[in-house]
């Protein structure tokens, strides 16, 4: 029996020294309030389930942010998430949507826009924090003005082999280049290790794109993203997913028992998103899923049993057990 989910290592508390000079003299950069009312009291600790920092700790600190990486892993998120962008000279950046609108302040010329018609000179003169001060105005913080939107190779100097990245080729058909910059990128820090092939998820909408990547190295661990449809029309498709996939990653309202087992059934992991309130984090844990993405990661460990931060996590995830390897 072959064992889709290798170990994870566990980050300790000396791991939150990668938010550097932000954390020195007091807490990392959006520090959250006080755990939820879930504690590792209330219940059994569950070593099943990842812990998925949505675009960072996006609930506490503007999204896809260093600030925002710094926090959820202080927080003790298990992987950080990357959106990829592809800028007009080609380089990734971290960034949720294909336009600056909703989040980018700046000269309009430069801010307002796609991202891939702009220039990475163009993006850096973007802040990206304002809008979350003014937006959530209970999570504000004075350092969040001026935060730039970060590249993908900054993401990986900041934290190399000290983090697990979970990344999704956003617009990859409009992108073209989009997965072979990302596969040199990992080649250059060293994150295509054989040795530790869970250190990086690559997610997308796009089964093109997934499929490309599942062609240039098929030891790369795939999930495949859905949010339309309906649960009976997804599984139906799960056949076909783990020819190159690892994993499913469905929209939190798709998930219930029956398309766990199916999944499980095909040694596909599942990943639901986004989840941030705990009544529905216990249910999907109930449910068996294998990890979900939150924009609150202290909440989820609490829910999971893990909210001390001291708590020992030698191992996360789940170990489906299949008849064969892809």
């Amino acid at each position: 029996m072959v064992s889709r989910l290798g170990p994870m290592y566990r980050r300790t508390r000396a791991l939150v020294v990668v938010c550097g000079t932000a954390c020195a003299g007091g807490p990392p950069p959006g520090s959250a309030p006080p755990a939820p009312a879930t504690s590792a009291a209330d219940t059994t600790a569950n070593p099943g389930v990842l812990t998925i920092g949505h675009r960072g700790a996006s609930g506490h600190a503007p999204e896809h942010t260093l600030a925002s990486y710094d926090l959820a892993l202080a927080l003790r998120a298990d992987y950080i998430e990357q959106d990829l962008q592809l800028t007009k000279d080609g380089v990734l950046v971290a960034l949720h949507d294909p336009t600056l609108d909703r989040t980018a302040r700046g000269p309009t010329e430069n801010c307002r826009g796609l991202v891939i018609e702009k220039t990475l000179a163009q993006i850096k003169t973007c802040d990206v924090g304002s809008w979350f001060n003014d937006t959530i105005p209970r999570y504000a913080r004075p350092e969040y003005v001026g935060l730039r939107i970060p590249t993908l190779e900054e993401v990986f100097q900041r934290y190399g082999r000290r983090a697990h990245y979970y990344i999704e080729t956003k617009n990859p058909e409009e992108a073209p280049g989009m997965e072979e910059a990302l596969l040199a990128l990992l080649t250059r820090y060293d994150l295509r290790d054989v040795t530790s092939p869970r250190r990086v998820l690559i997610q997308s909408f796009s089964a093109a794109s997934l499929k490309k990547l599942h062609g240039l190295d098929p030891r790369l661990s795939l999930v495949q993203l859905h949010g339309g449809g309906e649960s009976v029309a997804i599984r139906e498709m799960l056949d076909e997913v783990k020819a190159y996939a690892i994993g499913i990653g469905p929209s939190k309202r798709l998930v219930d028992a029956a398309f766990v087992a199916a999944a499980h059934e095909r040694c596909l992991e599942v990943h639901p998103y986004t989840v941030n309130d705990t009544t529905e984090m216990q249910a999907l844990v109930t449910l068996g899923v294998d990890g979900m993405f939150t924009d609150f990661p202290d909440r989820l460990n609490a829910v999971l049993g893990f909210a001390d931060s001291a708590t020992s996590r030698a191992t996360r995830g789940r170990r489906l057990k299949c008849a064969t390897s892809r």
